[in-house]
């Protein structure tokens, strides 16, 4: 479960909030004049998703390298081509 609460809110309640997310696995948005500004959430989620940054950046990496002598807008054409394919497979 996601729960949003102002910023003032959560430091008053920091224990608790900590606590929820540990023990519950829940998340906490904290918004910060009516936008959301920061989250709270259990380490488990944290690390997984440090993990997924960094098969990111290397795959990133990857195809900067394989398209370092292509124009730019050849690379970006075939990449929304492969884009809009792999979405269309998803919807069927």
């Amino acid at each position: 479960m996601v729960q949003e609460v102002t910023a003032v809110k959560f430091r008053q309640n920091l224990g608790e909030m900590i606590a929820r997310v540990q023990y519950s696995n829940d998340a906490v948005i904290i918004n910060k004049g009516g936008k959301p500004a920061a989250a709270l959430i259990d380490s488990a989620l944290y690390e997984r998703i440090r993990r997924m940054w960094d098969i990111f950046d290397r795959l990133t990496d990857k195809v900067a390298d394989a398209y370092a002598s292509v124009p730019e807008d050849e690379g970006m054409a075939e990449i929304e081509a492969v884009s809009a394919s792999v979405r269309s497979e998803a919807r069927h």
